[in-house]
């Protein structure tokens, strides 16, 4: 079954209402006279994948290769480090040799321990979540297995111009809110710097005649 360009408004409803597991994968791509593509079917050696943006981080405006956005999107990878720790700095080259978007998660705080354990850890290091899967520790076999499963390209494909997000704390700390000891100087600073009215000056309102 294919799909031309004027159907595809009515195809990709279809798609979002049989979004459940059970859904039928379907692919896009352009045909060599440039004609874009729905079909319930891989597409044929000298089609031309339409590239979709990621899911994951990075850089927004490079759009990753259709399997590898796919794979985002329904595997997201997250990986929780320390800093001085050997095997998550082996994991995270391991991740970016492969190819693989991910976000990363700093543990430091006892916030940070608490993410960390609610997202399935157990205190050590490295932590990867790939989907609902989950591993404790750097074992590039078990890593690779658990990629693989989650239909990641085995070949590196990402973009050159792909840039990893910065790693940030499992815990971002909540943004600081004023004192009421400093909205009161703030107030009193406001009356100060306020132009004084001259006495026995009234501002007569707009319209009002005596």
């Amino acid at each position: 079954m294919t799909v031309t360009k004027k159907m595809a408004g009515t195809m990709m409803a279809l798609l979002l209402c049989a979004g459940g597991a059970g859904a039928q994968q379907m692919y896009k791509w352009v045909d060599a006279s440039g004609k874009i593509t729905f079909s319930d079917k891989p597409p044929p050696s000298n089609a031309k994948p339409v590239e979709i943006k990621a899911g994951a981080g990075g850089a927004a405006t490079v759009p990753l290769p259709y399997a590898l956005a796919q794979a985002v999107r329904a595997h997201p990878v997250v990986l929780f480090t320390r800093s001085k720790c050997d095997y998550c700095d082996q994991g995270r080259t391991f991740l970016k040799e492969r190819g693989i978007p991910f976000v990363e998660k700093t543990v430091q705080t006892a916030a940070d321990e608490a993410k960390l354990k609610e997202a399935g850890g157990d205190g050590r290091m490295p932590f990867i979540k790939i989907g609902r899967a989950k591993s404790t520790g750097f074992e590039a076999s078990t890593w690779n297995s658990m990629l693989t499963d989650a239909a990641y390209p085995e070949k590196k494909i990402l973009p050159a111009a792909y840039q990893y997000p910065k790693a940030s704390p499992a815990s971002p700390p909540e943004p600081e809110v004023p004192k009421a000891d400093d909205k009161s100087k703030a107030n009193e600073v406001d009356r100060k710097t306020a132009p004084a009215t001259p006495p026995g000056d009234k501002t007569t309102p707009p319209g009002f005649v005596f």
